[in-house]
């Protein structure tokens, strides 16, 4: 690869007010922050030869090193090399030897080809990271390219704009939800494009889903020792450019066929939500590669150990923590959050170790810098907000700790549940709660019962079907002797590990997803379904899909089980029984809903039979006086559970709106059984594990 230092093309000072490459029709402005640097390198690429061009960025203004080109324009691939002080034992990692990615790159080509070349140490040196390697990496790193962003024709694209009340999301992975979807033509699988055809877009509408959650589809690099296995970095949680789609999506459309995408679903109504991680980035801890920010100026870019900058503070458990207390570090990540709204058109985030970004050096804070800046944010602060409130610092653990305006992930919904449908002891209290909307966590300071993202299974653990048919996680396809994934599944496999042919285990299954699905479709807060849960998708055991791009990861379409239509149905048929009544999808605490509990006998539960350990039968009574008289509108229900394993006589309790109650749902019953009445005071036979709604 030949190399030369321009000194004839013409550089002019350029901007320092906008980060990244940007275009403006005549040429390009390319602006990089680094606080440390002495010299920042420009590196233009022939795409066809691999030849490079450096070009000194000639101005320094406000810690931004920027330059403007005539004549550079869309499809120009290009880098960064960085000059500074190599000074590990003081947070200092530079070496322009190291090609770098613009953390501003809108498109990424290529990936990352590993090789020692990519560390900026010797890394078979005794002196390991405080040794310097001289080695040029180029050839090995993905190039960024400039892009038109005047392209792409958004006129006519509507946000669905989906109430929070009337939200479910719906969490899946491009690649793996449409990569055995014979619906779908073969170029197209495994792409943006191939999500965004008619067929999938169709089947999502047509469950009633709101809201498709995407795992990471930032750019990321597959981690080297997952390909010394075999393997790849399938979930997608280790970003190396915030602001470009991941490539390996792409499909003939290229960037395009991302906002191809968003539209289709836009148009189907239905919310894109991204999968965020901006926690950490690829390039690990001390002992990882310079790929980007470690090598533009890592002191800024990430939390280093006090009094030891050499070390990085690793509250991620990946290596690294990204620095969101330096202001040009939070500028970007709220720059790149404003990108995916304003021009990709994206609905709202879900943030991965979503506590990383409120903690500031003393600890988490609500009122940190990255959740002032987006509160006020006139984009941000009007998209979906959802945080996974936990990381393994420090209090790292936040369940409603969030402030105002955002909603959480609930693990004390998902546990509590997966306890109760097993029928632990001393499980009643929390459940309602759960059931409820978790108030005792949420009703405070304005948030909503929406604030609750409610949620059995997700992309992290068991899917559903795995989850009533494995006592033990099965992660032996992932080269780690089953040591990794979660110990603590709650899960139970009801007589045989795995599939089975005996139909009475098969029998309990079935009900147990039929009351798991239906007490998080009729819980207050907002659901969330693991795609594929609807018809029984399964993992083989495998509780840690993160490096599995296989069939173990993929949803199997085209192999489905007939029995599992008859789920499908009763899903779909329940989400349409929550959107239909606002008793369902509770919005405010403060509507004059009245929430009261029974015991089996009919009686309303007393303190004694809230601490009966066992004493998990239970019936919820909802009501709304605000709702009487209206058109097909339900003003009050019954909902009762039994989660033992035995039958259970439960007396109908006597309440103020009628004598006669009607079965709507039974998970007990075959489908397509007749509606029954009860009569109030009269005892109902429920069948074991098992769940009534009644109005």
């Amino acid at each position: 690869m030949s190399i030369t230092s321009s000194s004839s093309r013409q550089v002019l000072p350029g901007d320092f007010t906008t980060l990244g490459a940007h275009w403006d029709g005549d040429g390009t402005n390319f602006a990089l922050f680094s606080a440390h640097a002495d010299r920042v390198e420009l590196c233009l690429f022939d795409p066809a030869s691999g030849a490079e061009e450096r070009i000194t960025l000639p101005e320094y203004t406000n810690e931004i090193w920027h330059g403007y080109l005539p004549g550079v324009g869309p499809g120009t691939l290009y880098g960064y090399r960085v000059h500074g002080p190599y000074d590990p034992m003081n947070g200092h990692r530079f070496n322009p030897n190291k090609l770098l990615v613009d953390p501003y790159a809108r498109e990424l080509v290529g990936d990352v080809q590993w090789s020692p070349a990519h560390f900026g140490y010797i890394t078979d040196s005794e002196d390991k990271d405080l040794s310097f390697d001289e080695r040029d990496n180029a050839a090995g790193m993905p190039k960024a390219r400039v892009i038109d962003p005047r392209g792409y024709d958004w006129n006519g694209d509507r946000k669905p704009n989906i109430a929070w009340d009337q939200t479910i999301f719906y969490e899946t992975h491009v690649k793996g939800f449409t990569q055995l979807n014979s619906a779908i033509p073969e170029n197209l699988r495994g792409t943006f494009e191939g999500m965004g055809h008619k067929a999938v877009v169709d089947y999502i509408k047509s469950m009633g889903l709101t809201s498709v959650e995407l795992l990471p589809t930032h750019f990321f690099p597959d981690d080297d020792f997952l390909l010394n296995r075999g393997l790849k970095n399938f979930w997608g949680y280790n970003t190396l450019g915030f602001f470009a789609p991941a490539n390996r999506y792409f499909g003939r459309r290229g960037l395009d066929g991302f906002r191809d995408m968003v539209r289709a679903f836009h148009d189907g109504g239905i919310e894109v939500i991204l999968d965020v991680v901006y926690n950490h980035t690829a390039e690990g801890n001390e002992m990882g590669p310079t790929l980007s920010f470690k090598g533009i100026d890592n002191f800024a870019y990430y939390r280093t150990m006090p009094g030891e900058p050499r070390y990085y503070i690793n509250d991620t458990g990946t290596g690294n923590t990204v620095n969101t207390s330096h202001p040009r570090v939070l500028q970007m990540v709220t720059d790149s959050l404003r990108y995916w709204v304003e021009q990709m058109h994206i609905d709202g985030f879900r943030f991965d170790l979503g506590t990383i970004l409120g903690r500031e050096p003393y600890g988490f804070d609500e009122r940190s810098g990255f959740f002032e800046a987006v509160g006020q944010d006139p984009v941000l602060s009007k998209v979906k907000l959802v945080g996974e409130p936990w990381d393994i610092g420090p209090g790292g653990y936040q369940v409603g700790g969030f402030p105002p305006g955002w909603s959480e992930w609930n693990d004390k919904y998902r546990d509590t549940v997966r306890d109760y449908w097993r029928d632990e002891d001393n499980t009643v209290r929390d459940f309602a709660a759960r059931f409820t909307g978790s108030g005792d966590v949420y009703d405070l300071r304005g948030r909503r019962p929406w604030s609750s993202v409610n949620f059995i299974t997700a992309h992290d653990g068991f899917t559903l079907n795995d989850l009533v048919s494995y006592n033990e996680k099965h992660n032996e396809a992932n080269g780690e002797d089953n040591n990794d994934g979660h110990n603590d599944n709650r899960s139970y496999n009801y007589g045989a590990e795995g599939p089975t042919d005996d139909a009475g285990i098969n029998e309990v299954r079935e009900r147990q997803k039929r009351n798991m699905l239906a007490t998080l479709l009729l819980s207050h807060g907002t659901p969330l379904i693991l795609a594929g849960d609807e018809f029984s998708r399964s993992q083989l055991g495998n509780n840690n899909g993160y490096c599995q791009d296989s069939e173990i990861s993929w949803v199997n379409w085209d192999e489905r089980p007939a029995s599992t239509a008859e789920l499908t149905e009763f899903v779909r048929q329940v989400i349409a029984l929550r959107q239909s009544q606002p008793l369902l999808r509770r919005a405010n605490w403060r509507d004059g809903m009245t929430v009261t509990w029974f015991n089996p006998g009919g009686g309303e539960q007393q303190d004694e039979h809230w601490e009966d350990a066992g004493a998990t039968t239970i019936g919820l009574h909802l009501a709304r006086e605000d709702l009487k008289g209206q058109p097909d509108t339900w003003w009050e229900v019954l909902v009762l559970f039994n989660p033992h394993d035995g039958d259970v006589d439960f007396v109908v309790p006597e309440r103020e709106g009628g004598h006669e109650w009607l079965v709507e749902i039974n998970t007990a019953a075959v489908t397509g059984e007749e509606v029954r009445k009860l009569t109030a005071g009269e005892p109902v036979r429920m069948t074991s594990r098992s769940l009534l709604l009644l109005r």
